[in-house]
């Protein structure tokens, strides 16, 4: 993102300026007129923002709502920052200012709101609707170059999940996802090792190959890496993404509308792993990360594997298919297993897992489970402060029971009833270590924008898991 930021003592009057305040009196901008503090002072006192215009510039105020929470106000203030991009859209001014008059200071919130929604995907377009700003005036210094830099970091690894996810299966194939990880790698500076199909072959990673029977594309398994000198771990924190570059299910076909038809998402939780381990490099966060990504498409040719295949999975368990549509628990399960050999702090796998988690939590959450529950609360904590929040579902024996299978260790499919559970706790057979599963489902891909996330691949779990990650410093 080339965007700078810089400090200054004080408004230019002549610019787009925005102001952040928590009181309903305006009289202390001296710079505006008596009109323009009238209807000033009658907007915020209505609850509503204040938009005053000069010539081809905005002055916009923005009253912060009193929340009894405070990560509610930090959300309000991305939000507005959101609604501040609208109006910056329709003059499109190379440069806006900042200043921020709340008493715990919002800029960093009302920044990311604005900067989040400035995101297009406009490659495949003849005309391109493109819009960001040259530069960022903040004024003051009550917010850091640092915390600036990091926004920025951040943001950009949101933007690569989010092309990631938009990208069609026409460009975005196993291979290719390969090629892009590798370019992020060198763009962050985290080393990337790609085994292809015969590597793959070798370790016996059943589940993966199984998938990928009737693909026309190799699978790729990669491992992406950040080990700096300074970690302050031992042993690894492993990030493991779905990378099913796109889902027709397989013989079990999917029905197009509202189900295949955005199926080029179903690479979400790969593309989430990627971006955090990008924003932790970016960052230099002292942390070893490992990401795990397993990626093939999943399609009907005629050596696709049926219902009634068994397959053995790396860790050596035999899986019943009973459904080919239940498939990305099968190349994650290869991905678990295959975490054991790093004796991990902590495995989170991010996935697009169940459509049953999105009518568990709509657009407004991810579904969390596992063993470790001292960090699903630190999750859950910082799922409220960047509002990418979690549901947490419980990982009972009972939902074990349906993946029995008379023919093999367990099957793919358990029951209709419980499906985010029951797939969680397949999922659960191949780990022996901390772990969390978050089931994505519901928030990676929008059919229409919201506020600062817009229609399409949204990025969410990125941020979510870069301030997560976080903690462990």
């Amino acid at each position: 993102m080339k965007l700078k930021i810089s400090k200054i003592a004080e408004l230019n009057e002549k610019s787009t300026t925005a102001i952040l305040t928590d009181e309903y009196d305006p009289l202390k901008f001296n710079f505006l007129d008596q009109t323009e503090i009238d209807y000033a002072r009658k907007k915020l006192s209505d609850g509503t923002d204040s938009i005053v215009h000069r010539d081809r510039h905005i002055i916009y105020i923005k009253k912060i709502k009193e929340e009894k929470k405070a990560y509610l106000q930090n959300e309000d203030a991305r939000v507005s920052g959101s609604k501040f991009f609208e109006l910056l859209k329709e003059e499109k001014p190379a440069s806006f200012q900042i200043m921020d008059l709340t008493d715990e200071c919002y800029t960093l919130p009302f920044l990311e709101g604005v900067l989040l929604s400035s995101y297009s995907f406009s490659k495949y377009k003849k005309k391109k609707d493109d819009y960001i700003p040259d530069e960022v005036l903040i004024c003051g210094d009550r917010v850091s170059n640092k915390e600036t830099a990091e926004l920025i970091s951040v943001i950009e690894a949101v933007f690569e999940a989010r092309d990631l996810v938009n990208e069609p299966l026409s460009f975005l194939t196993a291979s290719r996802l390969s090629e892009e990880l590798e370019r992020m790698g060198g763009i962050a500076g985290f080393n990337v090792e790609v085994l292809n199909k015969k590597k793959i072959e070798a370790l016996r990673m059943g589940g993966l190959l199984a998938v990928n029977r009737g693909s026309v594309d190799p699978p790729s398994f990669n491992i992406l890496e950040w080990k700096p000198e300074n970690a302050v771990n031992d042993k690894p924190v492993i990030l493991c993404g779905k990378g099913i570059v796109f889902d027709t299910g397989g013989l079990s076909l999917k029905p197009t509308l509202k189900s295949m038809d955005y199926m080029k998402s179903d690479m979400a939780g790969a593309a989430v792993v990627a971006a955090t381990i990008y924003a932790s490099a970016k960052n230099k966060m002292p942390l070893h990360l490992v990401g795990l990504i397993p990626a093939t498409d999943n399609r009907p040719d005629g050596n696709a594997y049926v219902p009634g295949d068994v397959i053995t999975l790396f860790d050596g368990s035999t899986v019943e298919i009973k459904n080919t549509d239940a498939e990305g628990r099968l190349i994650l399960a290869d991905a678990l297993s295959y975490a054991k050999k790093y004796d991990p702090l902590l495995v989170v796998d991010v996935a697009t897992l169940t459509g049953a988690a999105t009518i568990i939590s709509g657009t407004h959450a991810s579904i969390a489970m596992g063993n470790s529950a001292a960090d699903i609360q630190k999750l859950e904590q910082t799922g409220n402060e960047v509002y990418e929040r979690i549901i947490e579902l419980p990982l009972w024996e009972e939902f074990a029971k349906p993946l029995k299978s008379a023919i093999a260790d367990l099957n793919n499919l358990g029951s209709r009833e419980a499906q985010t559970s029951v797939a969680g706790k397949f999922l659960e057979h191949f780990t022996d270590y901390p772990w969390i599963h978050l089931d994505i489902a519901g928030v990676a891909f929008f059919e229409e924008k919201d506020s600062y996330r817009p229609l399409g691949g949204t990025g969410i779990g990125t941020r979510l898991l870069y301030n997560f990650l976080k903690k462990f410093n």
